[in-house]
This record gives structure tokens, C-alpha cells and sequence, in this order.
């Protein structure tokens, strides 16, 4: 959660001036603390957050954009609930702000999703949108392949209200819902990225791009570890199988194969784990690789055909058994 409340401590000391857009964003979290509230038959609006500053900022626009004052207050968790909360409660006049805010419509019924004025308003509106619902109810997980920026929504109306937003943005965003819970959800990390830099947490910006990059490396560099371990595996089995087929033909044949094909033989089981190159190198005279290839695979040829004449397992045979042993 330190990367959740690092995003939500630098977009509450976000400066913006137009009034427009700092109502939508206003709009947006009020919306999503689920804010309206009905107090001896006058309507209240109380949101809930979870940092001061997000607190202090939603208390400031209320005051400085529509002319309400406020009382803030701090909820000590306790049992399961362990952290603090800030509750911004506007008791006076609290439905000319709900209202305003577009938590009402004009027959004074409340809105499931967010106000038309916000829904229609500009581009930087959406990302004002998006960014007030993160202040909410919004969390970010480390980056990597479950990486997520996630909203929890007060309801299906709304999670499809800042899907809608978040396309003005070119941010592709899913609504779902989890346990009865509504939530939209942002993956892929360019994308994560994107909407940072959409609902200006430009430093948080930089430290999601350096986390995301050296997991990045760490994660190539696991994969070649792990296929130049694969390599080697597959290296040695093959070592044990060419071996156990040479054994195989040096002892159907004995001494009736050509000198230097036994040579070759021989020199093949002595360096299991040489390459051809390297065996050509080492026999007297020096041989190409092709050309010590070439007798090695002579050898087994003559091997083959003897133990088809004594009805044995051949130089193959001999080797998947060998192999089998092996892996055991």
C-alpha cells in the first residue's frame, strides 16, 4: 500500500486553478465515498477518506468553489480497522451543494453515476474524474504481471461512469464485480502509466517506470538463467545418450571394426562432454569436425547392423535404456 498512498499524497497536493475542474474532481469523490446522507430530515454530505491531505484538499474546494464552510473530524479504527479516517461533513445547506456537486439531479433524487455536467465535460474533466475517485477509493500494486490500478465503486452505475471517463483518456479500463463489489480495474503497465501522467502524479510516474524496469531485467535475466540451465540439461543428456551408443557399438563390434573408427569411438566415450570440434582437435592427426562426425556415425551404422544379425538391442536401444537409468 506505500505505492497507494504515495500516488494519493502527491495528486492531494496537486495545484489546480479552474474551477471547472476541480468541481470534477470534487464531484467524482463525493460520489465515490458515498457522501449523501440524510440526518434528521436534512440532507448531509460526509465523505470519508483516508489521508489528511485528501481531507484537507476536498475541504478547501468546497470552501474556496462553492462557499461552504466544513468540519473535519478524525475515526479512530478499532477491532479489524485499524487505520484513521478523515471525515469532511458539510451539515449546512448540504443539499444546495449536492446539487451543485451533481449529486442530486433537478428533482432532487440521487445520482447513481456521476452528473451529466462531469460525464460531458472536458478531457481535462475526465482525468479530474479519475483522479478524485483514486483520492476515494483508489490503490495501485507494485508493478510487474498482476500489476493493477484499482477503483472501488459505490455501484455499477458509477464503475461504468469512469470506465466512460477513462476512455476520454484513451485509458482502456474494465468495470467487474468482485464479492458483490464494484470495481474497475486498469492493467497492462503502459497503461498504468499513461493514467498517472493523465491524473498528474508525474513523480510517482517516474518511480512506477524504475520499479517497472528493473523488475524487467531481473525477470530477463531469470529467463536466460533458466534457459542456459535448460541448455545444459538437454547438453549432458545428450552427452549420456551419444556415450551410451558408442559403448554399445565398441562392444558389438570389438576388433572387428576399422581402426579408425574404433579410434573415433574411443575417443567419443573418453570426452563425453567435448564437441565434435573439439574431438576432431584432439585426435592424431587432427580431424574436421565433419570428418570425425562422419566416422562416429559409421561406427554406429556397422553397430546397427550387427545386432540386427544377433537379434540384440542396437546401439539406440541401448542408449534410451541407458537414459532411462539415468534420469533415475
Amino acid at each position: 500500500m506505500a505505492l497507494t498512498s504515495s500516488v494519493k499524497d502527491e495528486l492531494a497536493h496537486l495545484q489546480v486553478k479552474k474551477s471547472s475542474v476541480r468541481g470534477a474532481e470534487l464531484s467524482a469523490l463525493l460520489r465515490f465515498t458515498s457522501g449523501l446522507h440524510i440526518v434528521g430530515g436534512r440532507i448531509v454530505i460526509e465523505a470519508e477518506v483516508d489521508t489528511e491531505a485528501t481531507a484537507r484538499r476536498t475541504a478547501h474546494t468546497i470552501n474556496e468553489v462553492y462557499g461552504h464552510s466544513t468540519e473535519l473530524g478524525v475515526m479512530t479504527g478499532n477491532g479489524l480497522r485499524r487505520d484513521r479516517t478523515w471525515i469532511v461533513r458539510v451539515a449546512r445547506d448540504g443539499e444546495a451543494l449536492a446539487r451543485r456537486t451533481g449529486l442530486l439531479d433537478a428533482h432532487g433524487r440521487p445520482v447513481r453515476g456521476l452528473p451529466p455536467s462531469v460525464v460531458n465535460g472536458t478531457v481535462e474533466d475526465a482525468a479530474a474524474v479519475m483522479r478524485g475517485a483514486f483520492l476515494a477509493h483508489g490503490s495501485l500494486t507494485e508493478p510487474g504481471r498482476a500489476a493493477a490500478m484499482e477503483f472501488t465503486c459505490p455501484g455499477p452505475e458509477a464503475a461504468l461512469a469512469l470506465v466512460g471517463a477513462a476512455r476520454r483518456l484513451d485509458v482502456l479500463a474494465k468495470a467487474r464485480q468482485v464479492r458483490g463489489i464494484d470495481r474497475v480495474v486498469v492493467r497492462d503497465g503502459d497503461t498504468i502509466a499513461a493514467l498517472l501522467t493523465r491524473m498528474g502524479a508525474h513523480q510517482n510516474l517516474l518511480q512506477w517506470e524504475d520499479r517497472r524496469m528493473r523488475k524487467e531485467v531481473r525477470a530477463t535475466a531469470n529467463r536466460l538463467a533458466n534457459f542456459d540451465d535448460a541448455n545444459l540439461r538437454r547438453s549432458a543428456q545428450a552427452a549420456v545418450t551419444a556415450g551410451a551408443k558408442v559403448e554399445r557399438a565398441l562392444d558389438l563390434l570389438g576388433d572387428e571394426a576399422p581402426e579408425h573408427l574404433r579410434a573415433a569411438g574411443k575417443l567419443r566415450v573418453a570426452n563425453k562432454q567435448a564437441s565434435l570440434d573439439e574431438l576432431g582437435r584432439l585426435s592424431d592427426p587432427p580431424l574436421t569436425k565433419d570428418a570425425i562426425a562422419g566416422r562416429i556415425r559409421r561406427l554406429l551404422a556397422m553397430a546397427d547392423r550387427r545386432a540386427e544379425e544377433l537379434g540384440v538391442p542396437n546401439t539406440s536401444e541401448f542408449a534410451a535404456a541407458a537414459g532411462l537409468s539415468q534420469r533415475r
